[in-house]
């Protein structure tokens, strides 16, 4: 499995990882992720932002005022900052079992990251309380991000069972949220048109 990029920097709570350009399969907002702490424990996340930091030869191509579209090329796949995406911890895997918890230790400079498999994220969303991990987060878009993996989720699911899966997440979420009326139906509005899709 070709990684996605590597880990810079990793708290208890998420990390930030680097890639040097952004292609069709770079995982998007909302995907779940996975990095390797140990040789027996990968930590799960979801991707909730992506940065494109300065460059300084981005700099110096805008100031001469030529850009052709094979410098544009060039510059874009030779970057000399990464591009960053920053992931949210949700949870870990100890061999085969899931846990819905900060992992005992967060990942390690130059770690590799990966995609889940499709196996791995329907496996870890059977349980919904990674939920709450997304709520308690602090300075993230949490009500779009529990939308976007949900919907990502339940796409991975056979067509029979998706609507009551993301029936489930609403009533969940109805516990999570119950004194922030607004903010839930706003976020089952949303959900209830994924489900129609």
């Amino acid at each position: 499995m070709i990684p996605i990029g590597h880990v810079l920097r990793s708290s208890t709570t998420g990390f930030v990882v680097g890639c040097k350009i952004m292609k069709d399969d770079t995982p998007q907002f909302g995907e779940f992720v996975k990095v390797a702490v140990t040789e027996q424990v990968n930590v799960i996340g979801i991707i909730y932002d992506v940065t494109v930091r300065d460059d300084p030869a981005v700099r110096q191509l805008i100031l001469s005022g030529t850009l052709a579209e094979e410098v544009i090329l060039d510059q874009r796949e030779n970057r000399l900052v990464p591009i960053e995406i920053s992931v949210l911890i949700v949870g870990f895997q100890r061999g085969e079992q899931f846990a819905q918890a900060l992992p005992p230790q967060p990942p390690i400079s130059l770690e590799a990251l990966h995609l889940c498999t499709t196996a791995e994220i329907v496996a870890f969303t059977e349980q919904l309380d990674f939920l709450r991990l997304i709520f308690s987060a602090p300075n993230i878009p949490a009500d779009d991000l529990a939308v976007a993996c949900l919907t990502r989720a339940a796409e991975l699911r056979a067509p029979e069972i998706r609507r009551q899966y993301l029936v489930d997440a609403g009533k969940h979420i109805a516990r999570l949220l119950f004194d922030d009326m607004l903010r839930l139906d706003t976020i089952l509005q949303q959900l209830k048109t994924v489900a129609r899709g």
